[in-house]
């Protein structure tokens, strides 16, 4: 789908930047922002790029680099760091062959770190695009990962 096609689903206020910039990202095949999709939500709530541009890289739900399919978030939050983040960091780590910030070569995943996804009672937790999943051990990981790289 066209940007053009996206904007026109949002009334051109400023208060819809934040849904216009995930819509974009969302819709790129590598899940970014590129700078022509910046400069038409710049240029549709006429606003400057360097304004738009500032939003996106402030929020870490957003990537001005181009990433994966699956975008997996690992919460990185003083309870999730308590209940074993680091060994899921870890696993997550070994079974793709990357590091936090990075992207594995099929392109499938891109492993980032986040704070608090809000789900304290099943930590440690993991989000992967929209998908929450929590109580997170070693034969949970792979199972979920599996059923990703068959999608």
């Amino acid at each position: 789908m066209e940007a053009s096609e996206i904007l026109k689903k949002y009334g051109a206020e400023h208060e819809n930047m934040l849904g216009i910039l995930h819509a974009l990202q969302y819709n790129n095949p590598y899940n970014y922002l590129s700078e022509n999709d910046m400069k038409a939500a710049a240029k549709y709530l006429n606003t400057t790029f360097s304004h738009v541009y500032g939003v996106a890289t402030y929020y870490t739900m957003f990537s001005i680099k181009p990433r994966g399919r699956n975008i997996i978030r690992v919460c990185n939050s003083p309870v999730c760091h308590m209940e074993g983040s680091i060994n899921i960091i870890d696993e997550l780590k070994s079974a793709l062959s990357i590091n936090i910030g990075e992207t594995t070569k099929d392109r499938l995943f891109t492993l980032e770190l986040t704070e608090c996804l809000g789900q304290c009672d099943n930590s440690p937790i993991m989000m992967i695009n929209k998908d929450i999943f929590g109580d997170l051990n070693r034969e949970r990981i792979e199972a979920i990962l599996k059923e990703y790289k068959s999608k």
